[in-house]
């Protein structure tokens, strides 16, 4: 069986031109969502789709982006029909995942997401690194300064519950310990 998806992103689009194309490729069901970003996979003509879909049966798109915006995740989803035994087809990229090229297509693509996102990875900790290297603190805000610290041990040594000291700063008596913990060789 072969199964059919289109999808618009707005009410004004139409969605004749896929469902025609859909209908010449032989779908024997076709569901759709109208005015439904593809930036997620959550759409109800999708999951329709989706749950419509056995082992031997194909996937029809008209255009990959039709599917889905983003490609790492159109490749988990193709990956996941095949974990089914559920082909996959894009009419117009004339990606066809029953045939050895329509494979190795979709796995060339796959390999470019891939090294897409290695990429953009090697960047983030090549900028990371930067900002270390000229002092700048990454990640969450420190809650407590040093002054700070040195203010609550004073506070601890005169007798105030750790609670309170906690609470006078805004923190958990956790968050205030772990605090005087790292701080130790530095009074």
């Amino acid at each position: 069986m072969r199964v059919g998806y289109a999808r618009v992103s707005t009410n004004d689009q139409n969605l004749d031109l896929q469902l025609i194309a859909l209908r010449k490729a032989g779908c024997d069901k076709i569901y759709s969502d109208l005015g439904i970003s593809g930036a997620g996979f959550s759409r109800p003509g999708l999951q329709q789709a989706l749950n419509a879909l056995n082992s031997g049966c194909t996937l029809v798109v008209w255009r990959l982006d039709r599917l889905g915006r983003s490609l790492p995740s159109l490749i988990h989803l193709v990956e996941e029909l095949g974990r089914r035994d559920v082909d996959f087809q894009s009419l117009t990229e004339s990606i066809d995942t029953r045939s050895s090229g329509g494979r190795l297509i979709f796995h060339m693509m796959a390999a470019l997401a891939e090294f897409e996102r290695s990429l953009i990875s090697e960047r983030t900790r090549a900028g990371m690194e930067a900002a270390r290297m000229n002092g700048k603190h990454l990640g969450r805000p420190r809650a407590l300064s040093m002054a700070d610290i040195m203010q609550a041990r004073r506070a601890l040594s005169s007798g105030t519950p750790p609670q309170i000291v906690a609470d006078t700063f805004g923190v958990s008596s956790r968050t205030l310990r772990r605090y005087l913990r790292t701080s130790e060789g530095f009074h």
